[in-house]
């Protein structure tokens, strides 16, 4: 066996392992890293040095293929900067439909449906709000929504 070679391989899959640390996102370094645990497959099943080049290119390639597009189309999904809310924060703004009261109280709390979903709720003027609404999400405190009545739009009747 070439344990010689057994080692460079693995020295190199290393170094390309940390570099692709500090490269950003596109799975480019990390690639020759495969490249070289492959190499270091071959030199441990102990083929030959010209062989274990063939692989570690082989290897690169294969790995190049197929990583850097997905790499490409994670940096293009979440572009830096992006502001779009995320978790909870997400609800805020939307509109749900009151299915239990809101008590007018600090801290109690009713149900609404948003979505698919039901939320407990808290009124954030402190005033009750009734069975039916359509009330407006404007923050979230851990599980709870805080809603606010919703502006009703004008029938468009006029007198």
């Amino acid at each position: 066996m070439n344990d010689e070679w057994l080692w460079i391989w693995l020295g190199i899959a290393i170094a390309f392992a940390f570099l692709e640390l500090v490269t950003p996102l596109l799975f480019f370094m990390v690639s020759f890293a495969v490249g070289g645990a492959v190499a270091a497959v071959g030199a441990l099943l102990d083929v030959g040095v010209a062989w274990q080049w063939g692989l570690f290119l082989a290897g690169s390639a294969a790995a190049l293929g197929t990583l850097v597009p997905i790499g490409r189309r994670m940096a293009l999904a979440s572009p830096a900067g992006d502001e779009s809310p995320e978790g909870a924060s997400r609800w805020v703004g939307r509109t749900a439909t009151v299915l239990e009261e809101i008590p007018g109280g600090p801290t109690e709390t009713g149900l609404v449906r948003l979505e698919r979903g039901r939320w407990r709720a808290e009124s954030a003027a402190e005033v009750s709000i009734p069975t039916g609404a359509q009330v407006d999400v404007i923050a979230v405190r851990g599980t709870r929504l805080v809603v606010a009545l919703s502006e009703e739009p004008s029938t468009g009747s006029v007198e």
